[in-house]
């Protein structure tokens, strides 16, 4: 059946197959997304309002001369990100495969596998943009924007989101159990949610740790979302950061692409 479908010519843009991947989850979107309202919107805006206004509140100095609610919200805003892309990369990928088996279905038609991994992970990125999008729109009402460059931490969190999401995918792909996605959370996100700049500078971290929070995606998602939205230079060199997070998007895709090959392609 894989084989056949491969052998059908498709007439028109390779990004067409792809595309019409996107619209599926899209069109389920339509019909789901006051469920994800809390998670990916609202939660953030209350931490905002704990961590950045009340917490914020008792900073007088705030952090290195920058008050705590602008110095904050970068960092909210690429864990944000980091959290939706990896919800979104999990379990329903793990269900894809295991439990609607809705991938199985879709190489009975002309797509290929890579069209079936792109546009599944374009949607990711499609809902970190959106997320993000109506974010920026609502701490900036807060005043906590102090540049108008905070714009680009949109291309920032689609880049995170690749760096984040492929090696996903290619984990969800091959784990045997749903109970290894819920590790995966604890051991991985929530750490580096905690610990990799957003919430305090990883300069007070002992050495070691400094050093792990360096080598996560996320501490280069913040440091270049945090030079955004402040209107400063990086800690770290801006090609720097931006190859780290290629590297990271284009080694996740290798895996994801062979690891969606081996439980496809028959």
């Amino acid at each position: 059946m894989v084989g056949a479908a491969r052998s059908r010519e498709r007439p028109g843009s390779p990004w067409l197959p792809a595309w019409a991947v996107f619209e599926h989850y899209l069109v389920g979107l339509r019909r789901t997304w006051r469920a994800g309202v809390f998670s990916s919107f609202l939660l953030p805006v209350l931490t905002v309002l704990g961590f950045g206004v009340g917490v914020g509140g008792y900073i007088d100095q705030g952090v290195d001369g920058v008050p705590y609610l602008q110095w904050l919200v970068p960092g909210l805003i690429a864990s944000t990100a980091l959290q939706v892309t990896v919800g979104d990369s999990t379990w329903p990928v793990f269900s894809n495969f295991q439990w609607v088996k809705t991938y199985f279905a879709q190489t009975a038609s002309p797509l290929r596998v890579g069209d079936i991994l792109a546009g599944h992970l374009a949607f990711v990125l499609f809902r970190v943009l959106t997320t993000i999008a109506v974010f920026l729109l609502v701490t900036g009402l807060f005043g906590a924007l102090a540049s108008p460059w905070a714009v680009l931490t949109l291309p920032v969190v689609a880049l995170l989101g690749l760096a984040v999401g492929a090696p996903t995918f290619a984990y969800a792909a091959s784990v045997p159990s749903d109970n290894w996605l819920a590790m995966l959370f604890r051991f991985a996100v929530i750490p580096m949610s905690l610990f990799a700049g957003v919430f305090f500078p990883v300069e007070s971290l002992p050495e070691g740790l400094r050093w792990l929070a360096y080598a996560t995606p996320l501490w280069h998602a913040v440091d270049l979302c945090r030079a955004a939205t402040l209107g400063v230079a990086p800690q770290w060199s801006i090609v720097g950061h931006l190859l780290y997070l290629a590297a990271w998007a284009v080694a996740g895709w290798l895996l994801a692409l062979r690891a969606f090959r081996r439980k496809l392609v028959v």
